[in-house]
């Protein structure tokens, strides 16, 4: 499949124009990852954003005793992205992306996410509107974490 096929087939960003989405994709670069590897490191300060083209990856977060847990499994099928928020606000990096299998994903970075914006208003909207699904998903999965965090913890407080 070609990158435009691939952002085509996304269902936010099939509508896009042709045109709008074929100057995105000469925006993205194509990356690989080797099973095993960091795509993204928690604490280090990025701005670039990726779709998982191809493989699964694990969502790690660092506790403040430096254990590491899977909060969240990705994979191409559900055509999951990641790093958009340090696009947006090239930021600290938010957890570690790690590839559990080998890994294809296209990047953008932010220099090249807002020329694309510039210049192309109404697919920015639509692209901006695919990117604030994803984080508020991710915000609800992390609702539903820290319910169950709640309950466990006071679980434990009424059973001492």
């Amino acid at each position: 499949m070609t990158n435009f096929e691939i952002l085509k087939s996304i269902p936010l960003l099939s509508n896009i124009k042709d045109e709008d989405l074929m100057a995105l994709t000469k925006l993205v670069k194509e990356e690989s990852f080797n099973a095993g590897s960091n795509i993204i490191t928690e604490g280090d300060y990025g701005s670039v954003m990726y779709i998982l083209t191809d493989g699964v990856v694990d969502i790690i977060k660092t506790t403040i005793y430096k254990d590491q847990f899977v909060c969240a499994t990705l994979d191409s099928k559900s055509h999951a992205m990641f790093g958009e928020m340090a696009l947006l606000d090239n930021d600290k990096r938010s957890a570690t992306v790690r590839a559990k299998t080998d890994c294809k994903a296209l990047s953008i970075n932010s220099e090249s996410f807002n020329k694309f914006l510039d210049e192309y208003p109404k697919a920015g909207i639509i692209l901006l509107k695919f990117m604030n699904i994803n984080l508020i998903r991710n915000i609800r999965t992390e609702n539903d974490n820290l319910r169950l965090v709640y309950q466990a913890l006071i679980e434990e407080i009424e059973s001492n």
